[in-house]
């Protein structure tokens, strides 16, 4: 069973925590990781552009000029591609780029960036995070007690703080979000992972197998 430590706002060990073996200590599945990433990237993609055909362009009914005699290149409509405000060769359509994939295996995936971070030693507990009012510079405070001033830093807690997620949005590199909502791509974009045990206890009741 993985154990870590458990740090106060000060930055100092205050006791440990073991972490459930299946939710923090699972395979790692860099594949598995690979595929979840993509599956949310693609899903937030709109795939609404889209350009008209020769068909879909306006005008353009009759031949420009008769075929021969001219002295010009033979043209049949003057929205060819190759006329300026012609349609468009090979442009894009309205698709739909969602890859879904099942329950299951977005969970395996969690478990596995969860384990990779514990495993890389980038997996910090606090004891509690709570503040009155909204102060930057009360969360930097935090970050260097910790030492991870300036990394990339995700704050996992239980429920959603006003004075936590005002304080660290203006905080380069730091994100807050709660347990509830962690997806893949917060997980892995970010070095380090800072969570409440309420939080922890959270992620656990969620991802448990």
């Amino acid at each position: 069973m993985p154990k870590v430590s458990i740090f106060d706002r000060e930055g100092g060990q205050v006791g440990d925590l073991d972490l459930m073996e299946g939710v923090f200590a699972a395979e790692i599945k860099p594949g598995l990781m690979h595929d979840a990433v993509v599956a949310q990237l693609r899903g937030k993609r709109q795939g609404t552009s889209s350009t008209k055909t020769r068909n879909e362009v306006k005008g353009g009914g009759r031949k420009p000029w008769r075929q021969k005699g001219t002295g010009r290149a033979r043209h049949g409509s003057i929205r060819s591609p190759i006329w300026v405000g012609g349609g468009i060769t090979f442009g894009p359509k309205p698709k739909e780029y969602r890859n879904r994939l099942p329950k299951k295996v977005k969970k395996q995936a969690l478990r596995s960036a969860f384990s990779a971070k514990v495993a890389e030693e980038k997996f910090l507990v606090l004891d509690q995070l709570s503040l009155e009012a909204p102060r930057t510079k009360n969360v930097i405070s935090l970050l260097q007690n910790l030492k991870l001033e300036g990394e990339k830093v995700l704050l996992l807690i239980a429920d959603r703080d006003e004075n936590i997620y005002k304080s660290a949005r203006n905080i380069p590199g730091v994100k807050t979000m709660v347990a509830s909502a962690i997806n893949i791509f917060d997980l892995l974009n970010h070095e380090y992972i800072v969570a409440t045990k309420d939080a922890v206890s959270l992620v656990e009741e969620v991802l448990a197998p």
